[in-house]
């Protein structure tokens, strides 16, 4: 017990270390001018499952987990520059239109450098707060995951917000919860996918670019150099509707889409710093 208690103090430091190297480092905005960059902020201590039911409580919303949700309205949005959606093969889009169709699975394969600073951030911080337990291995998955599409709706059904909310069945924690729209940057001609993880005051944002290929398959990259790029951000809330930005260059992240054996949807996710890959996530998408 005491050990547990001096984690979650230890957490709550870091959290808020975290928080004060946001407002000393970073940019304060007002989202009214900068909407790309807004998403849902996170409770104090604690996001998991439940939290976009909390979110929705608070603003008279509804939570709708019924018929076919996707992650975006329209895939066809996200032509431009970089993407021909046209391009793209048939499921990939069905995918991300309507992904509450979709079987989720996942396998890990950490950077066995970075492996013991993702085992420290699990047990200080993720699941603490519930939210982005990446797993450390694959047996933390070998049971599958829970894959629930939330819609948040106003009273009169109009889309608010929708959510994606990814628990581990081996171990009961939350992987992944976040929001998922689209959005335009200043930096970027296009529409972008827009990824808010909620965290506590605050939440994580990665924006990425999207990109066709001659093979039919779809990525999303988060690369950029500056403030206003797709890329990796952290905001932290002063008050609703503003606060601190800041831009986290040496971060990236990708995405790979495609068909695999069987017609299959499969993905390759990867996530570097300082230019080092750290960890790389392998799923599988089947139709339910």
């Amino acid at each position: 017990m005491k050990a547990l208690t001096r984690t979650r103090s230890c957490g709550a430091c870091i959290d808020l270390a975290t928080q004060a190297w946001v407002r000393a480092t970073g940019r304060c905005v007002s989202l009214s001018e900068h909407p790309w960059l807004e998403g849902p902020v996170g409770d104090v201590d604690r996001i998991g499952v439940e939290f976009f039911e909390r979110f929705a409580q608070q603003r008279g919303w509804k939570v709708v987990e019924t018929g076919t949700r996707g992650l975006l309205e329209c895939f066809a949005n996200l032509g431009g520059v970089s993407c021909d959606p046209a391009q793209v093969s048939p499921e990939i889009p069905r995918f991300y239109e309507q992904t509450s169709e979709y079987e989720f699975e996942a396998k890990s394969e950490w950077s066995p450098l970075f492996r013991p600073f993702g085992a420290a951030l699990s047990s200080i911080f993720s699941k603490r707060l519930q939210q982005l337990n990446v797993p450390l291995s694959s047996l933390d998955t070998e049971r599958g995951m829970v894959s629930r599409i939330v819609r948040l709706v106003d009273r009169q059904a109009n889309l608010q917000l929708t959510a994606w909310v990814r628990e581990a069945v081996a171990t009961g924690h939350t992987v992944f919860a976040g929001s998922y729209s689209h959005c335009r940057v200043p930096g970027f001609d296009g529409q972008c996918v827009r990824v808010a993880f909620p965290l506590p005051n605050g939440y994580a944002l990665v924006i990425m670019k999207p990109e066709s290929h001659p093979d039919g398959s779809f990525s999303v990259r988060s690369e950029g150099r500056r403030f206003g790029d797709p890329g990796f951000y952290f905001f932290v809330q002063a008050a609703p509707g503003r606060g601190w930005a800041r831009y986290v260059a040496t971060m990236k992240e990708s995405i790979h889409v495609f068909e695999g054996e069987g017609g299959v949807l499969r993905a390759e996710h990867a996530l570097s710093i300082w230019g080092m890959r750290f960890l790389r996530l392998h799923y599988r998408m089947p139709r339910r």
